[in-house]
């Protein structure tokens, strides 16, 4: 019992901490400096953004798709991330990070391949619409043959 109110405590001190961290930080989404940047294992991070509410990072994916990660900076009773980020929530971040006009797909995968290991969500951004509604649909192609 003596070790659950150890870890209790040390989890109200954990939040307490972010609490006061997430006050100094501004509501809008901000662009970190590379030093301050989590450790990036795999290398393909490309921007970092933080604000009193979320954490973003946006990775490269290859053929010009990006990864957009995003976390509440409030931990819940577990200690993990909190949760329930809304569609308008994820909507809004990408926009606050310059993505706002890009489409942008969350994937639910098929259940041997599900990595649920914290409270995040991904958005992968791809450089053209791959499906989905367009309320501005592309121009129509010509049929015709094109000399070279």
């Amino acid at each position: 019992m003596k070790r659950k109110s150890e870890q209790a405590k040390q989890l109200w001190k954990v939040k307490r901490y972010m609490e006061k961290e997430n006050a100094k930080r501004p509501a809008f989404l901000s662009q970190l400096p590379r030093e301050q940047w989590p450790n990036d294992g795999g290398g393909t991070m490309l921007e970092v953004w933080l604000s009193n509410k979320y954490l973003v990072q946006l990775y490269d994916e290859g053929n010009g798709v990006k990864r957009m990660s995003v976390n509440r900076t409030v931990l819940n009773r577990e200690g993990q991330w909190q949760d329930n980020l809304t569609w308008d929530e994820l909507q809004e971040i990408k926009r606050q990070i310059g993505q706002g006009d890009s489409f942008a797909v969350e994937v639910y995968p098929g259940d041997k391949d599900i990595v649920n290991i914290a409270n995040m969500r991904h958005l992968w951004i791809t450089p053209e619409p791959i499906l989905g509604w367009i309320n501005n649909p592309l121009p129509e192609t010509s049929m015709e043959p094109v000399s070279l």
